[in-house]
């Protein structure tokens, strides 16, 4: 996660994604520097729109619809379920308690 975050302040101060800056904001950070996983980071985005990256990741949380297949709607159903149930155990409780004041 660290490397991602190291291109990601190295983008956000217009600085060059590269093995070498990477590796200095990793250290500068104290974390361990694995060679491999940072030459394998700017592999990946080389040649990515990090500005366009952000905004994509951005919105598709939002615009993410639920899939068709009803789990969502399953869901909502399981937690009116839930509700009843403990909701009827509250009445059980009570109407014991009533029943020792006659």
């Amino acid at each position: 996660m660290e490397l991602i975050y190291a291109a990601l302040l190295l983008h956000k101060a217009g600085k060059e994604v590269n093995e070498g800056s990477v590796k200095k904001v990793l250290e500068a950070a104290g974390a361990t520097v694995d060679e491999t996983k940072v030459k394998a980071l700017v592999a990946a985005l080389d040649g990515v729109d990090i500005e366009q990256a952000i905004k994509e990741a951005a919105v598709t949380p939002v615009s993410a619809a639920p899939s068709s297949d009803g789990k969502a709607e399953e869901s909502k159903e399981e937690a009116k379920e839930e509700e009843a149930k403990e909701e009827k155990k509250k009445e059980e409780a009570a109407a014991g308690l009533g029943s020792l004041f006659g």
